[in-house]
């Protein structure tokens, strides 16, 4: 439906079919979450677009910082406050919250506005019944590979709601199910599309074509009848959709479900979606281009070469990342023209539009099209023009389908540190490679100083090799991904706790643990190397400093020590937080409250340094949402050192 994402656990789907979600933008390098808007047939750009060619993706709408997008929901239940319906409900387990996304329409996508709606610890999922309940999921201290003895759940109401049971619609009539298809409860209306799927079809979809067809009903309404319709109905419906293309109010679901199906879209005129290019409307010229890229209709190429691309069209600077979660709606049109374009395959009208008129939406399809006849024509095309700007466009066509992407058989990955510098994760060279190659090359021999530049850019930007070219930038090696690691290597590398991502990191940990017994000398060594001991006393008869570590391991299982070491602010036991306190002649002290009376208390910054505080002199108090305990500090250790550490603490049960 969509490319170019990571970590997609669940997707929010509202009554107009729009698809929002929360993942993570690149792996170990970057834990950022994007809030996205799905446009079916959209290149998202991860992992190897997103940070040098974004003017090829659809960007996300918007970059949330750190978390760990998990469950989601669309809120579409009328018996619900209007400040806490018909918006996306992203549960984000990093975070320990579950966010709304106060959505608005923004030509063919939206704009958005986050806002915290419920904290609960590790919330991990959620969903509503169609009596307007809704249940959220916590792990709640589970870590990252959940604990059956760990987690709850949690039933939420509006205050003051009434909840009522819902019949069970397999003993209801069919008019009873049209009325239920027209609930204000989207589960509802799920569970009526449910049934009626399993009614005889005639009598079935007649009920489904009369909510459809009725303009008096609200839309969302309608579009649950079209798409019910549809599914209904087959083939057998497209007579009738192809009538509602004519009714503005519904035009752009009626595109969308006569092209739903591929098994049957070649019997679907191509009239209404050619028509529809030309509507006021981003959103029904955007159903109208996905559907004639699903239908495959060659006729179609002329009028889809004739979408305009926008000004923000262009390419980041280098060794900037480019705007991957800014909105840019203008985008859209153009975007899917492209994916039609290659989808329907007429390479030669392609081309000649390159021809005739210099066409940059022809240019920018074919990136995508690694057939022989593409740089034929092109050099032909770049030798007969003397157009300086056209013909470096050109050359950047041809040094961008100089490789192409490995096909994946199963035997590499992408690991937790992906390379991104794109255009392809894993390069190869192709039939037309040496052909590219030879006529760069020749290029470059005729070019004067000023211009050999552009060929350096060109080497760097699209990864070439072709060293006579020399570059502008040092980019990252390619990551070649090994067949067969050396798990024994791995775990005593040096510096892997700070390369891999946490969950590797987590996986380690629980396999090396299997086998090793606790070091307790190494563990305690690690202890100092690392200065923990200035913050933390594992023997009772030690002068107190920071939260005691004497019996972390019965309070702690070792997926949570290791967990509190490796993301300190994520989760702050109690006893654990770090205290920031003012005094009233406006000195400031932040650290662990190891001692307290009536009288006074003491403080310990994380030097390990202990100050006596009068009670009376405290102006202000307050925890940090933050940890003093560094984030990083085990980066350094090997696997094995970072599991002795663990072990040892766990040990520490007095």
């Amino acid at each position: 439906y969509t490319h170019g994402f990571r970590n997609i656990y669940d997707v929010a789907i509202d009554p107009y079919m729009n698809i929002f979600t929360r993942g993570n933008t690149n792996d170990g390098k970057n834990w950022n979450v994007r809030f996205s808007h799905h446009i079916q047939t959209g290149q998202y750009g991860y992992t190897t677009l997103f940070m040098n060619f974004t003017e090829e993706i659809i960007p996300a709408l918007v970059d949330v910082g750190g978390g760990s997008g998990a469950g989601a929901l669309y809120m579409d239940d009328d018996r619900w406050p209007a400040q806490y319906n018909h918006v996306p409900l992203m549960a984000d387990w990093g975070r320990n919250i579950l966010f709304m996304h106060h959505v608005n329409p923004a030509n063919g996508s939206f704009e958005q506005e986050e806002q915290e709606f419920v904290e609960l610890p590790q919330i991990t999922d959620l969903d509503i019944d169609a009596s307007g309940t809704l249940y959220m999921s916590a792990w709640d201290g589970a870590g990252f590979r959940g604990d059956s003895a760990r987690g709850y759940i949690v039933r939420a109401v509006p205050e003051g709601f009434e909840v009522s049971d819902f019949p069970n619609l397999q003993n209801v009539s069919l008019e009873e199910l049209g009325q239920y298809l027209q609930s204000e409860s989207a589960k509802a209306r799920q569970y009526a599309q449910y049934e009626l799927l399993q009614r005889p079809a005639a009598d079935a979809a007649e009920v489904a074509w009369q909510i459809a067809s009725n303009n008096q009903v609200p839309l969302d309404i309608r579009v649950a009848g079209i798409f019910t319709y549809s599914q209904i109905a087959g083939e057998n419906g497209i007579d009738n959709l192809v009538e509602l293309t004519g009714d503005d109010t519904v035009q752009e679901f009626a595109l969308r479900a006569l092209a739903d199906r591929k098994e049957y879209v070649d019997k679907v005129p191509a009239e209404p979606f050619l028509t529809a290019l030309n509507d006021s409307s981003d959103r029904v010229k955007i159903a109208a281009i996905v559907g004639l890229g699903r239908m495959g209709r060659p006729e179609a190429t002329q009028a889809l070469l004739d979408i305009p691309i926008p000004p923000s069209f262009e390419s980041p600077a280098p060794r900037t990342e480019g705007p991957h979660a800014s909105p840019n709606p203008a985008i859209i049109p153009a975007h899917v023209a492209v994916k039609a374009l290659v989808d329907i395959g007429d390479t030669e009208q392609i081309l000649d539009a390159v021809e005739s008129e210099q066409n940059e939406l022809a240019l920018w399809a074919l990136r995508y099209i690694h057939q022989q006849q593409v740089p034929e024509r092109l050099i032909t095309i770049y030798q007969d023009s003397d157009d300086a700007e056209f013909r470096n466009q050109i050359l950047h066509n041809l040094a961008r389908i100089y490789h192409q992407e490995a096909p994946y058989d199963g035997s590499w990955w992408w690991s937790t540190r992906p390379d991104n510098h794109g255009p392809y994760y894993r390069a190869i060279e192709w039939g037309a490679t040496p052909l590219i190659r030879d006529f760069l090359l020749n290029v470059w021999r005729q070019s004067s100083v000023e211009e050999e530049q552009l060929f350096a850019h060109l080497n760097s930007k699209y990864r070439l090799e072709i060293s006579e070219f020399g570059v502008t930038e040092s980019p990252e090696e390619p990551v070649v991904e090994e067949q067969e690691v050396d798990f024994e290597e791995l775990a005593s590398r040096e510096g892997q706790v700070g390369e891999a991502s946490i969950e590797d990191v987590m996986l380690a940990l629980e396999s090396l643990s299997e086998d090793r017994e606790v070091n307790e000398e190494r563990g305690r060594e690690l202890f100092v190397e690392l200065a923990c001991s200035a913050c933390h006393s594992i023997d009772p008869q030690e002068t107190p400093k920071g939260p005691y570590l004497g019996q972390i391991g019965g309070i702690m299982t070792r997926d949570q020590i290791a967990e509190a070491i490796l993301e300190p602010n994520a989760s702050i036991s109690q006893g654990f937080a770090t205290v920031q306190i003012q005094t009233e002649d406006g000195v400031s002290y932040i650290g662990f409250v190891t001692e307290e009376s009536a009288d006074e208390l003491v403080i310990r910054n994380i030097a390990g340094q202990a100050t006596t505080i009068e009670q009376a002199s405290i102006t202000s108090r307050k925890e940090l949402e933050s940890s003093i305990m560094p984030a990083g500090l085990v980066n350094s250790l090997s696997y094995d050192d970072f599991t002795t550490l663990v072990n040892y603490l766990a040990g520490q049960v007095e």
